[in-house]
């Protein structure tokens, strides 16, 4: 009887090391799911495309420009000729390749400031565009009254035929006037010259 009691003992604590390595074992599994679902949902975060060494983009000087007016939005503006349109009610959007230009009208309580814009207009503008990046809201007198200013970079849509995307760069003027707001952008490529451009189109704005 004396000689079984060192084999009882040698086979509890066998039995013991092999419960606590399936511990060890159920651990590391449950760590590893966990680290390979953040890491999932970091990496979906859509990332700013590097802008083009040499832009397409530019409006050409000789460009034409014509005159559209919307009476469901009550305002009026120049565009640049023979870009495509799309309208719907107060809203319309120009578009030549991967420049453009629209007009979103809405109803509004108060007219913008810096601070509600930066609280309200700029989180519109991030979540409805792609990999938004503000550099600065500031505020300007234009003809058709104050605006307040959004500059910002983002990326495009993909190109319906070649799938391509480029990082734009885009301006957003938004306008207020008897309980009405409208939010005039332009963009193109980045690194585009379409300043004198730009600043024919937002002088050119007028409410009806």
């Amino acid at each position: 009887m004396r000689s079984l009691v060192p084999v009882f003992l040698i086979t509890f604590g066998v039995a013991c090391t092999a419960k606590d390595s399936g511990t060890t074992a159920d651990t590391t599994t449950s760590t590893t799911s966990a680290s390979s679902t953040t890491e999932t949902a970091i990496s979906s975060i859509e990332t700013p495309i590097p802008a083009e060494v040499n832009p397409p983009g530019d409006i050409p000087d000789t460009q034409a420009f014509i005159k559209y007016m919307n009476t469901s939005g009550g305002y009026q503006l120049e565009v640049p000729e023979g870009w495509a349109r799309t309208e719907k009610g107060a809203d319309v959007t120009f578009i030549n390749k991967f420049d453009g230009e629209k007009v979103h009208v809405a109803r509004a309580a108060t007219a913008p400031s810096v601070i509600s814009v930066r609280a309200n207009e700029v989180k519109q503008i991030e979540s409805q565009g792609h990999a938004v990046t503000i550099s600065d809201v500031s505020e300007a007198e234009l003809p058709a009254g104050k605006a307040i200013v959004v500059k910002y970079t983002s990326n495009s849509d993909p190109n319906p035929v070649t799938t391509t995307r480029v990082r734009l760069e885009d301006v957003t003027y938004i306008f207020f006037k008897n309980g009405k707001e409208a939010m005039l952008t332009v963009w193109a490529p980045q690194g585009a010259d379409n300043a004198d451009q730009w600043n024919r189109i937002s002088q050119s704005l007028r409410w009806l």
